[in-house]
């Protein structure tokens, strides 16, 4: 079966253009020092993390086939609207059936940098429950869409992985709203639904791809945006404290 199938990106050019300019601000904001504290609270430094944005919207076009179904029907050549959010459905002919594959930069990415900060941040017990949680959120709120395989809102990994993050451990929410919403998203709305993806007619199924992709990296920028909103929650506490006064 040809590769170059298996390569396209998971959201129309317009859409993917929201998440480049995305990273464009984040960069101006970088070069202006807004965010170095923001990186240095997740647990990588901004160039790092910069690099892992820029690889994961670059490996987002990149598919790893896994395993192939028989499908009845495929529906091929499509941009599915879900949620106020359009999917491409790739162009292929005479396939034999529903490909699942795994996404270079929804999945493999944010996967390896979700087991970084969990060592890195000894977030033990508190990365498994939060997980979990959002795990629960995404399978419950995620749906089968013929043609492209599970989808579910843009902004519930974020949201929810948010949430239970500063619940859960507001001086390490950062990291653990990356982990959730990574990890969470893939597992809840993904590797649980897998299932339910025979007949729907999806040439392919991509694991952390279309779908699922805008989520997952929203829920890495959100993460970022929490270290910065503990900082500003910091400081102010910081000037209340009166002159010559020392922390025990």
């Amino acid at each position: 079966m040809p590769s170059s199938h298996l390569h396209y990106l998971p959201l129309p050019l317009p859409y993917f253009s929201i998440l480049v300019g995305a990273i464009v601000v984040l960069v101006v904001l970088l070069q202006l020092e807004v965010l170095h504290y923001a990186y240095r609270q997740l647990g990588v430094s901004f160039r790092a993390a910069l690099f892992l944005l820029i690889a994961s919207l670059i490996g987002s076009y990149f598919n790893i086939s896994v395993a192939e179904l028989p499908a009845q029907q495929i529906l091929s050549g499509r941009e599915i609207s879900y949620f106020g959010m359009h999917y491409v459905v790739p162009v292929v002919v005479a396939w034999p059936g529903t490909m699942i594959a795994v996404n270079v930069g929804g999945a493999l990415i944010p996967a390896a940098v979700s087991l970084y900060l969990l060592v890195k941040n000894a977030l033990w017990y508190q990365a498994p429950l939060a997980v979990v949680c959002v795990t629960a959120i995404c399978h419950w709120v995620a749906h089968p869409v013929p043609g492209l395989g599970i989808a579910l809102p843009v902004f519930v990994p974020a949201v929810s992985a948010a949430v239970v993050a500063l619940l859960l451990f507001r001086r390490r929410a950062a990291p653990l709203a990356y982990i959730s919403g990574s990890l969470g998203t893939l597992i809840g709305a993904d590797l649980l639904n897998l299932g339910k993806v025979q007949g729907l007619g999806a040439p392919i199924v991509s694991i952390g791809g279309a779908g699922t992709f805008d989520g997952i990296f929203l829920a890495g920028v959100l993460a970022v945006l929490i270290a910065s909103l503990s900082r500003a929650a910091a400081e102010p506490s910081a000037k209340e404290q009166p002159p010559g006064a020392t922390g025990s």
